[in-house]
C-alpha cells in the first residue's frame, strides 16, 4: 500500500487528460528541423531512423521492485487505548526499458546523419497566435531566433517568424 497515491473520481479522469493536452499546447515543440524539406518528409525519416534504432537496440525491459519494509503505527481511540498495527510499505513494482537512452541516441544520430537537427521552438504567444492566418506547416521554414511555434487541436503545427 503505497503512503500516497492519487485517486480521482471517474469523471474527473477525461478532464485531467484535457488539462494535460492543453499544458503540452502552451510549451515547446520539439521536432527534427531541416530547411525545406516537407514535414511529411521528415516524418517518415523519422520513422525510418526508429525502426533502425529499434533493430540495432532492442527494447531490454527490466523489473524492478521497491524495498518493502514494515511500519509500526500507533492507532488511539477517544478514550485514550493505544494500539500498534503494522502496516507493509513498498514493494511496488516498475518496468522500464534499460535501453531507452542507447536508442535515442542512435535515433538522435540517424536523423544528423541525414541532414536533420532537433529544435525546441517555443510557443508563440497569445499576440502572435491572433495575428497568424490559420494554418499548417508543410514544409519547414528557415529558422530564425524569434521563430515560434503554434500547435493546432489536430496534431499539426504552424512555424511563425515574426516580422
Amino acid at each position: 500500500m503505497p503512503l500516497f497515491s492519487l485517486s480521482l473520481p471517474r469523471p474527473a479522469l477525461p478532464f485531467l487528460g484535457l488539462a494535460l493536452l492543453a499544458l503540452a499546447a502552451c510549451g515547446p515543440l520539439g521536432l527534427y528541423h531541416k530547411a525545406g524539406v516537407p514535414v511529411a518528409t521528415m516524418n517518415s525519416t523519422l520513422t525510418d531512423c526508429e525502426v533502425e534504432a529499434l533493430g540495432k537496440v532492442p527494447v531490454d525491459r527490466r523489473i524492478e521492485r521497491d524495498p518493502v519494509r514494515i511500519v509500526p503505527r500507533r492507532i488511539c481511540d477517544s478514550a485514550g487505548n493505544c494500539t500498534v498495527v503494522y502496516e507493509r510499505v513498498g514493494g511496488e513494482v516498475r518496468t522500464y526499458d534499460a535501453n531507452v537512452g542507447l536508442r535515442q541516441r542512435v535515433l538522435n544520430q540517424c536523423m544528423a546523419n541525414k541532414g536533420y537537427t532537433y529544435v525546441n521552438l517555443p510557443a508563440c504567444s497569445q499576440g502572435i497566435k491572433s495575428a497568424a492566418p490559420v494554418g499548417a506547416t508543410t514544409v519547414l521554414p528557415r529558422l530564425a531566433p524569434n521563430s515560434c511555434a503554434i500547435r493546432n487541436g489536430d496534431g499539426t503545427f504552424q512555424i511563425v517568424t515574426p516580422g
